[in-house]
C-alpha cells in the first residue's frame, strides 16, 4: 500500500539546509520515494497559517518510509541539518 511522509521544515535561514538539500533526493530515489511537493505557494484554508515549508514524498509501503528515514544515509543528512532548522516528519498509509 502507497505511503506518504509529510515533513514540516521551520528554518531560520532556509539557505543553510544546502548542503542537506544536495543529499536528501538520493536518499529518497535509493528506497524508492518520489517527491510529491516541496515549498511553493501554498494556502491555508483552515486553521492557523502555516509558514513553514511542506515536503511530501510518496513511497511504495510504509515499510519502505521506515527504511528511509531508519538508513545510515538518511541518518548522516539529518546531521546537516541540526541546529539549523526544525523537521517535524510523519508518515501515514495512503488509501487503496
Amino acid at each position: 500500500m502507497t505511503a506518504y511522509v509529510v515533513i514540516r521544515i521551520e528554518a531560520q535561514d532556509p539557505s543553510k539546509l544546502k548542503n542537506y538539500q544536495k543529499v536528501a533526493p538520493s536518499i529518497i530515489d535509493k528506497y524508492n520515494g518520489k517527491i510529491l511537493a516541496r515549498g511553493g505557494e501554498m494556502a491555508t484554508l483552515e486553521g492557523p497559517e502555516e509558514t513553514r515549508r511542506i515536503v511530501i514524498i510518496e513511497f511504495q509501503s510504509l515499510d519502505n518510509a521506515k527504511k528511509f528515514y531508519g538508513s545510515e544515509e538518511y541518518s548522516n543528512a539529518i546531521k546537516l541539518r541540526n541546529n539549523i532548522a526544525s523537521f517535524e516528519i510523519i508518515a501515514i498509509d495512503g488509501i487503496n
